[in-house]
Formats: structure tokens, C-alpha cells, sequence
């Protein structure tokens, strides 16, 4: 197992140092169907059953990128008639993308830029749920969960989709090896060379602490109930905390 006090960005990105999804914007989707066989979907599907089962009144969906979780988390509901879905990433590009994906919904949701490092534009103790899919493994966690955590009310629900770790190690060590492989072959051909773009997601996938591990690191901060559910055999998990009550 990897150490929990692994380097906490697993990516080492930094998106004032590389613009890419900027460049990706438009592909980011096919690029998901391709890196992830199309699993993504019965990723995403499961989270956003999750995030609309528990209970809140505005939730804040951090690093949303194309707007994929937020968008099936509200046609769950039906709408977001008496609730707040707040819609954010660092990147505008995408942000443009899932606003159009929204649709007739967009009106019922907010779209704005943030950075899960530097939530200033929220307020301490503000949001019912924060969820983040699959965007943790590009952030630098310390910060991100430190923030989640301030902007989360007493007895807030914390959610979280990320890469974890297949529990039989001969065959994460067979999938980590496919991805080395297959991933920059299939990168290269989809992004037109754009090394960046596949880079970050395999440095992230290779460095990112299993499931047991990344829940440690949520329940240090002082989360309660932390729980996971591993989806296709470990290759992610959705974690779930709750930040006690006053």
C-alpha cells in the first residue's frame, strides 16, 4: 500500500503552470469515454444517485469540469426547485461546456470560477454538500479538503469520486500497466500530441493513495462517519463524510 503522506498533489499539476484544459475543453468527454472505456459513466451515475439521496439544500460541486455530475445530480431531482446547485472549476472553457449541456436547466444552477484550493468567493460554513469527482488527483488534497471543510456546515455531507487502488495487488498492478501502456498511445491520437492532457491523468491514477488511505486523510481533518464504496473492482471510490455538528 502507498503511504498516505505521499506527495498530496498525486499529479503535480499546476494550472497556472499549464493551461490544458483550456486546450482539452471541447474533447474532455470523448477523452473520459476513451481513457475510461465509457466506466466513467457508471461512476458518475452512481455519485450522483448518492449526492441526491443525501440531504441539502444547496450543495457546491468543486473542479466539475464539463458539468457531468452536477447536470445528473439535478435531473435526478427533477429540477432544482427549492434547492442551490452550485456548478465550479478553475477552467472557463468548461464551465462554458456545461452550462450549454444544462440546457433549460442552466437557470436553476450557478456557474462560476473557482479554485478548490482557494474557495474566497465562499463563505465559511456555507454549503450543505461539497462534492468533487475525479478531480482530487490534480489538486493539491491538503488545501482542497482544508477548504471543503471550512465551507461545509456543521453536520455538512462531504462527497468525493476519485481513483483508488483494485484491493488484489496482481491485478492493480496488471490495470496500472495496461494504463502506462494503452493510455499515452490513446492520448497521443486523441489530443494531437498534447502530452499534458494524459500525463497529469496517469501520474494521478499511479500516484493517488488507495481507498483506506485517502479516507485516513478525510478523517484527520475531523470528519465523522467517513465511509467508501469502491466501484469496478477498486479502480475508484466515492468517499463520503459528514462534518459533525456543533
Amino acid at each position: 500500500m502507498r503511504d498516505a503522506a505521499a506527495d498530496a498533489n498525486a499529479a503535480s499539476f499546476d494550472s497556472i503552470r499549464d493551461d490544458v484544459f483550456t486546450r482539452i475543453a471541447s474533447r474532455y468527454d470523448v477523452l473520459c469515454d476513451l481513457f475510461s472505456l465509457g466506466l466513467h459513466r457508471t461512476w458518475k451515475r452512481r455519485m450522483a444517485q448518492r449526492i441526491a439521496a443525501a440531504r441539502w439544500e444547496n450543495m457546491l460541486d468543486v473542479a466539475a469540469g464539463t458539468g457531468d455530475i452536477a447536470l445528473r445530480v439535478v435531473q435526478n431531482l427533477g429540477g432544482t426547485a427549492g434547492r442551490s446547485c452550485v456548478v465550479s472549476d478553475i477552467c472557463p472553457a468548461m464551465l462554458d461546456i456545461a452550462k450549454r449541456r444544462a440546457g433549460r436547466l442552466a437557470g436553476g444552477m450557478q456557474f462560476r470560477v473557482f479554485d478548490a484550493h482557494r474557495l474566497t468567493e465562499v463563505a465559511d460554513e456555507s454549503v450543505d454538500l461539497y462534492s468533487m469527482s475525479l478531480g482530487m488527483k490534480i489538486c493539491d488534497r491538503t488545501r482542497a479538503l482544508a477548504e471543503a471543510w471550512r465551507v461545509l456546515k456543521p453536520g455538512g455531507t462531504f462527497i468525493c469520486l476519485e481513483a483508488s487502488e483494485i484491493p488484489l495487488r496482481f491485478i492493480h498492478k496488471l490495470y496500472l500497466a495496461y494504463m502506462s501502456l494503452c493510455m499515452p498511445v490513446v492520448g497521443y491520437v486523441a489530443t494531437g500530441g498534447d502530452a499534458s492532457a494524459y500525463h497529469y491523468l496517469l501520474s494521478g491514477v499511479q500516484g493517488f493513495p488507495g481507498a483506506p488511505q485517502f479516507a485516513e486523510e478525510i478523517r484527520a481533518l475531523g470528519f465523522a462517519d467517513v465511509a467508501f464504496e469502491r466501484l469496478s473492482f477498486g479502480i475508484v471510490a466515492i468517499h463520503m463524510a459528514r462534518k459533525p455538528a456543533a
